[in-house]
């Protein structure tokens, strides 16, 4: 019987397709098996270049493009276009095997065919040739067939590479990319990882379907097909591109870091981790994030990916739980229920314990002492204070001042453990000793795997490290150090966590198209921004292979105006049959949150509260922070003004705190960053009255 199979591109394109031909997708591919050799009539295609090419009737207008092979039963769904496009799609282009990789892929023949005599012709008067230094040998083994080949010795500058990128076979082409952005064979060979396979038949375009699950999702029956449909950009969420499964399916000696910029699939690898962990069967995994908006998120794609797997029991071995919670519930069941310190009390308590130590500095100062340098530090005592180092504190303090901050520290600590008050921090800190003083036998876990690690502070860190025992892949840390919105610096090695010589980067951007990213770049191009391995982090390199449209900048001159706009906004991309459920609004504040879901209900727009609701059928409208992770196929960010971001009461003072202060202004630079990048295809950003400074210094660039 005939199997349907889907190219994971179509995906993509296929939310695009309005409606009534996305419904008429469904009706007649769901008749699909049945009908493949009798009522559904495969069309050939007349001066194809690929004999293996057809197209199906989807209605007077409407096409679908089918790869039929000769060998095997397999149908590949690749694109669904109007009448005459869907031919000249299919006479343009021709399938193959990587014989790298055994993967299909396909290439714009055409394309390549017509550049060539230009690009000969430029390189008889170039006194130098792109790929000069590397031998035809190491293509072949990298992948690069005899068409690509050829094309490749012709190219003299990188921007030809670059402009060939829409045509040329995408694997074959990031190949080339880097080795023309300086990497050595042996870089390349390290990046395709786990996907070369040897020797492949590069005639067997069946196997090759088989061996691509990266690209291709093979469909049991109508039932499947219905519902993948039905989820599109769901399932594009869990796909891994070959550079991303490498880091999957790695065995380390121990902990093992994948850091990338935004979109390179960080939260996909450390999905797909955490299965593959669980699949081995040594023991529980805890898969674990900052917050319970991206948990709950984590905890769905986990389903998803289980359900699209067939391996149930594989993910019932996965506790997927943020790391707060996690330190309660660790807690809890040694103690019972803390008694938590509200904000307003603590402040109290610090202004209280100045007075008594005769401090002159502000509340807000020693509270920030405490957590990032005598909590962070696991200070006990006065000597170890004075020893103790404040790296990124910013205000020096001399011996005498560092013994008066100490008493106000001892202070603070005696009243909360004489009133039996906790905080997060200090919970952490005592599920991580209760963890920490069993035995392994009675670790609670045998696989770790923490998504946006960037945000954890010390003793989350500490309290991980003792959830499993040490040993071969104990520790799988997913993050990007540009997207920190939370936590102070770490440095893992101080912490007990050494991924040295076990870091890999992901730097090509699935979700973001080339414009978007741009832009979300240079808002943190110049930043000083550490990789938690004690350097600098880089995010040079980052890149994307989609193409769109800018951003749409706008101000407005009230707020009621921008709220006025982002409402046509969200109407126009409803117009143009995006599904309210792939639409975001981010904004700074929990009250502007607020305003924004009255403003789209009053409009007749479905919408949904990020704070207490996950991701649905309806415009999802949270604040920057509940953005995390999360991304959509229209986003507008709203309140990107001087007087809310950076917000004012989310900035210490220059002249109280000058550390504190550099790190605020980046963490809110951070926070627009993470917003901006959830969008896939459109970004909308607005503001009323004067710009924020960050959107400022970006105006007419």
């Amino acid at each position: 019987m005939a199997q349907l199979a889907l190219d994971k591109e179509f995906f993509r394109e296929f939310s695009a397709l309005e409606k009534h031909v996305r419904d008429r997708v469904c009706e007649v591919f769901s008749k699909f098996e049945e009908a493949t050799h009798t009522g559904l009539h495969l069309e050939k295609v007349s001066a194809a270049r690929d004999d293996r090419f057809r197209t199906v009737r989807i209605d007077r207008f409407w096409r679908g493009v089918v790869l039929a092979l000769a060998k095997g039963d397999t149908y590949t769904l690749l694109k669904v276009l109007p009448h005459d496009d869907a031919y000249a799609w299919a006479r343009k282009r021709r399938a193959s095997v990587n014989t790298a990789t055994g993967a299909i892929e396909l290439r714009d023949v055409e394309a390549i065919d017509s550049s060539l005599p230009f690009l000969k012709q430029m390189a008889r008067s170039s006194p130098a040739l792109l790929f000069d230094g590397v031998s035809d040998p190491d293509l072949g083994r990298l992948g690069i067939d005899e068409q690509t080949l050829g094309f490749a010795r012709a190219l003299t500058d990188v921007a030809q590479l670059e402009a060939a990128q829409g045509f040329l076979p995408p694997v074959q082409w990031q190949v080339l990319y880097g080795l023309a952005s300086g990497m050595s064979p042996e870089e390349v060979w390290g990046e395709l990882g786990a996907h070369i396979t040897g020797e492949v038949d590069p005639d067997d375009l069946d196997a090759a379907v088989r061996r691509s699950p990266d690209r291709v999702l093979l469909v049991e029956g109508p039932e499947e097909l219905l519902a993948t449909l039905r989820r599109p950009f769901d399932l594009w969420r869990i796909y891994l591109h070959p550079t991303q499964r490498a880091a999957v399916e790695a065995s380390h000696r121990g902990p093992a870091r994948v850091s990338g910029g935004p979109g390179t699939g960080k939260t996909v690898v450390a999905l797909h981790r955490a299965h593959r962990l669980a699949g081995r069967g040594t023991g529980p995994v805890l898969l674990t994030t900052f917050t319970s908006t991206l948990a709950r998120a984590l905890e769905e794609g986990l389903s998803l990916l289980s359900e699209r797997s067939g391996d149930g029991a594989a993910a019932a071995q996965v506790r997927v739980e943020n790391v707060d919670r996690f330190a309660h519930r660790v807690f809890r069941e040694a103690h019972g229920r803390p008694r938590l310190l509200d904000t307003a009390r603590e402040h109290a308590l610090w202004r209280a314990a100045a007075e008594r130590a005769g401090v002159d500095m502000a509340p807000a100062f020693l509270a920030q002492e405490w957590r990032q340098v005598v909590l962070a530090r696991r200070v006990e005592t006065a000597d170890d204070y004075l020893a103790a180092k404040r790296t990124g504190r910013g205000r020096a303090l001399s011996p005498a001042r560092k013994a008066r901050v100490w008493q106000a520290v001892s202070e603070f600590r005696s009243e909360l453990e004489a009133e039996g008050w906790w905080t997060h921090e200090t919970v952490c800190e005592e599920a991580a000793r209760v963890l920490a003083a069993g035995p392994d036998a009675e670790k609670p876990f045998q696989h770790v795997v923490v998504d946006e690690a960037q945000d954890l502070h010390p003793g989350q860190w500490r309290l991980l490290r003792a959830a499993a025992p040490r040993g071969g892949d104990d520790l799988f840390i997913a993050g990007d150090a540009h997207q920190r919105i939370y936590g102070p610096k770490v440095n893992l090695a101080e912490l007990g966590i050494e991924t040295r010589g076990r870091s890999s980067r992901l730097r090509l951007n699935y979700r973001t198209t080339a414009e978007i990213l741009g832009w979300g770049l240079s808002l943190m191009s110049g930043q000083r921004v550490d990789d938690l391995e004690g350097g600098l982090d880089d995010i040079a390199g980052c890149r994307s292979e989609m193409h769109g449209d800018g951003p749409l900048l706008k101000g407005a001159a009230s707020w009621e105006a921008e709220l006025g706009h982002l409402v046509s906004t969200v109407r126009q991309w409803l117009d143009s049959d995006v599904l309210p459920g792939e639409i975001g609004v981010a904004a700074r504040s929990g009250r502007a949150v607020d305003e924004v879901l009255l403003s789209l209900e009053e409009a007749g727009v479905p919408a949904v509260n990020l704070s207490t609701d996950l991701p649905s059928a309806a415009v999802s409208v949270g604040t920057m922070h509940r953005m995390k992770g999360l991304e959509f196929r229209c986003l507008a960010v709203v309140g990107a003004g001087g007087a809310q971001l950076p917000a004012p009461a989310s900035i210490t003072p220059e002249e109280e705190d000058p550390g504190a202060h550099a790190r605020d202004l980046l963490r809110e630079r951070s926070l627009l960053f993470v917003a901006c990048t959830r969008a896939r295809e459109r970004l909308s950003v607005s503001w009323h009255g004067s710009p924020s400074p960050f959107v400022e210094a970006l105006l007419g660039t």
